[in-house]
């Protein structure tokens, strides 16, 4: 391998290895186990008798594969927003993690407002914003790292058929939607 090829190879200057390390070792653990633990405060395992009781579409997966998703989802998006992170002097590098901040918050509420709260009406609501601010941080991660974008399509796919199961939801269970009945 000639040198003119090695420089290829080379991350762009703006990128340290190191501080993507840095910022991945961080990240990743720290928003799989934020999203682990919302899930599981708010009882959406196969085990919540609400949920269990409602009618679901025919499209519903099996209750261990959305463990199995979410998991590989957060773990994308913490690499995603460690390749952000770990930029130096990228423009556009605090909109991006501001929107991921905001979209991860987000994220995070939806679990206790469906699966808690009952309130199905809502976070369908809660999703759509979700999907919107999970476009724009996709956006602006592209404008500091085009491949931690590109991280970020299996979780934007994940969420338009989670916003399709919470509207199919809806439809077949009105009257579960905690919503009409100020609960």
């Amino acid at each position: 391998m000639s040198v003119a090829d090695s420089a290829d190879l080379a991350p762009p200057p703006w990128f340290s290895t190191g501080s993507f390390v840095r910022a991945a070792l961080v990240a990743v653990p720290g928003i799989v186990a934020a999203g682990g633990l919302a899930a599981r405060l708010s009882g959406s395992t196969d085990a919540n008798p609400w949920y269990q009781s409602l009618t679901l579409p025919v499209f519903q997966p099996p209750g261990p594969l959305f463990g199995i998703a979410w998991a590989i989802l957060y773990t994308l998006i913490g690499v995603a927003v460690a390749m952000v992170w770990g930029t130096r002097d990228a423009r556009g590098k605090p909109l991006a993690i501001g929107l991921f901040a905001l979209g991860l918050a987000i994220n995070l509420c939806w679990s206790p407002l469906f699966f808690k709260l009952h309130m199905i009406s809502a976070a369908l609501g809660i999703i759509i914003v979700m999907l919107l601010v999970a476009l724009a941080t996709s956006w602006a991660f592209a404008r500091v790292n085009r491949l931690a974008a590109w991280l970020l399509l299996p979780y934007l796919a994940w969420l338009c058929f989670a916003t399709a199961l919470n509207i199919a939801i809806l439809v077949l269970n009105p009257m579960a939607d905690a919503m009409p009945i100020g609960l």
